[in-house]
């Protein structure tokens, strides 16, 4: 049986941080990826292209944690 190994973070808090929060990078924290998390703060999720590019992988299941396990949903 072929088992894909999931992340240990939730689909629903990652798209509501990203929706609310993802020009703070604030979903990134979430999900263990704090360099990246800072470049989002500090640019304001890249002016808001960063943030939105991540809210669509999300949403798509191609965004990953920081150990590159996709997020459960």
């Amino acid at each position: 049986m072929n088992t894909i190994r999931k992340s240990d973070k939730d689909f629903v808090p990652t798209v509501l941080l990203c929706i609310f929060l993802g020009y703070l990078g604030v979903h990134r924290f979430y999900v263990g990826k704090v360099g990246t998390g800072l470049l989002m703060l500090f640019t304001l999720g890249g002016f808001g292209i960063w943030a939105f590019i991540d809210l669509i992988l999300i949403v798509t299941g191609g965004f990953t944690d920081s150990e590159g396990l996709p997020i459960k949903n």
